[in-house]
């Protein structure tokens, strides 16, 4: 793909981002979303490998749905109601299709089947757009519509989301499903409390994104396609190594790193809602996704390739000349004492 190209699809994935999240109208909303969709599709497939291929047509054909029934959600809204703007969204069947096109969109349970293939067969950054940039517009439209939205409905999705992020990502060696898996699951503890607390959403998620641009960079930089490899990587840049090692245990939600905060505030505003069974449930279910960060974890620092004759290098920094990566590794792991902050924000 040439740079003039890289540029367009980049520019546009902007604009159609921006254009989603500003809108009160369903149609500029479906437009913004439909500009997404078709500006991170050539950038799927410009390895123009078999496996690119087929996740660029899966990812567009679950996409094309998806737009389809949010359309007919706010066409039906609007037949009932009078009304295009997303904020009066108050028909029954409108807010069903609603939340079960931003759940494909996003890929919340049981609609998560196509996003581990797409991220598979795509590259990391790209990877990391769909784990990212695209998720904001969906859970933007999820914010607005949140309160004519079902709580049960949601809930039930979120704890599906957590439970198959975890159990799903137990036997999985490719890094990029490891983490799409993990994306799921993150999701789901997004959206369980987006009823209630709105904002507690959207701290979730920035701190989410903070974290998985840190992997993904660093993944990236390493080369870090499945776990063999990530052993490997040690021997390379053991410096970048170390961090990838925080800032997984941090994405698991250990104390006292960063990605403890956002679990932490969710499991209290449950307790608050006296939702206090669900707190305890999703509690429990976030072990099954702690044993793949740790195994993760353990991979990247403890372990060594087993080829006796490949020696330890010399530790490098040649790949940290970039400051981004150390910048977001830092605040990644370090954002804790930074909660009575966020509590009054939230």
């Amino acid at each position: 793909m040439t740079p003039l190209a890289k540029l367009i699809s980049t520019m546009s994935i902007l604009l159609g981002t921006m254009i989603t999240i500003t809108s009160n109208h369903w149609m500029t909303a479906w437009v913004g979303l439909e500009i997404n969709t078709l500006s991170i599709i050539p950038l799927i497939s410009k390895s123009h490998h078999p496996r690119a291929i087929e996740a660029t047509t899966k990812y567009f054909l679950v996409q094309a749905a998806a737009s389809a029934l949010l359309l007919f959600s706010g066409m039906t809204n609007a037949w009932y109601t009078g009304q295009w703007d997303i904020t009066q969204l108050s028909y029954p069947p409108s807010c069903l299709l609603l939340t079960t096109a931003i759940a494909i969109k996003l890929g919340l349970a049981p609609f998560h089947f196509w996003f581990p293939e797409v991220l598979q067969g795509s590259s990391f950054i790209t990877a990391l757009l769909l784990s990212t940039v695209m998720k904001l517009p969906p859970t933007t439209i999820l914010l607005i519509t949140s309160h004519s939205l079902s709580p049960t409905l949601l809930i039930s999705m979120s704890i599906m989301s957590i439970a198959l992020g975890g159990w799903m990502g137990l036997n999985q060696t490719q890094t990029r499903k490891i983490l799409a898996f993990s994306s799921i699951s993150h999701i789901g503890w997004m959206t369980i409390t987006i009823t209630y607390n709105p904002k507690l959403t959207l701290l979730a998620f920035y701190i989410y994104t903070l974290m998985t641009v840190s992997i993904f960079l660093t993944m990236n930089t390493t080369n870090t396609l499945n776990l063999p490899t990530l052993m490997a990587s040690w021997t390379k840049t053991p410096m970048l190594s170390t961090a990838l090692m925080l800032t997984l245990l941090s994405l698991a939600g250990l104390p006292p790193l960063t990605g403890f905060l956002p679990k932490w505030l969710i499991i209290q505003e449950l307790i608050k809602q006296e939702l206090t069974t669900t707190a305890m449930i999703t509690s429990l279910l976030s072990l099954l996704s702690l044993f793949f960060y740790l195994r993760l974890a353990y991979c990247s620092t403890i372990t060594l390739p087993p080829n006796p004759s490949n020696k330890m290098k010399q530790w490098s920094t040649k790949n940290l000349t970039n400051t981004l990566i150390p910048t977001l590794i830092s605040l990644s792991i370090s954002l804790l004492p930074l909660t009575p902050m966020m509590l009054t924000a939230t």
